[in-house]
């Protein structure tokens, strides 16, 4: 922050209460977002080649498609 005082030219007290105030703006705009809601839909049994108990290769299999 003091780098940022001494490039501008305002103090460091100026450049601290900015930052603080910006923060506090920020926290309230994305209070007053609306909460994102996931919907499940259902997506059908598994692939028999797919053994469910090993996720890891199931992972691998997905991202290679």
């Amino acid at each position: 922050m003091k780098n940022l005082a001494h490039e501008s030219g305002k103090s460091f007290k100026q450049v601290v209460n900015e930052t603080l105030r910006c923060g506090l703006e920020y926290g309230q705009i994305s209070q007053r977002r609306k909460s994102y809601k996931l919907k499940p839909v259902e997506m059908g049994e598994p692939r028999p080649e797919y053994d469910l108990t090993e996720a890891l290769v199931l992972a691998d299999n997905l991202e290679g498609s």
